[in-house]
């Protein structure tokens, strides 16, 4: 399936009633069993209906890092964005693409 980044926005979480996507790289991620993440008040629910890409890569929460632009982060965070990318991949099935 593929995804604009306007409709991944529609998988944030804030509807109970349909699952929660996140995209890492442009792949979409079926994260609702992780709801407690990704869903409302979870650590990690800013994520939720949206490419994270970079701010996996940097650790980061803050909303100008929730993009899938991977301008300037270093070979380091490219790195951990690899790792979170295999977790994902481990623990979460893959619904689609991000397509611009």
């Amino acid at each position: 399936m593929e995804f604009t980044p306007q409709q991944l926005l529609q998988y944030n979480s804030t509807d109970p009633s349909t699952p929660f996507y996140v995209a890492i790289k442009g792949c979409v991620f079926d994260v609702t069993t992780g709801k407690t993440f990704y869903g409302p008040g979870g650590a990690c629910a800013m994520f939720a209906g949206k490419d994270a890409s970079r701010a996996l890569a940097k650790m980061s929460k803050n909303d100008e890092d929730i993009t899938s632009s991977l301008d300037g982060p270093s070979d380091k965070e490219i790195g951990v964005l690899a790792d979170w990318e295999k977790k994902f991949e481990a623990k979460y099935p893959v619904v689609g693409r991000v397509v611009s």
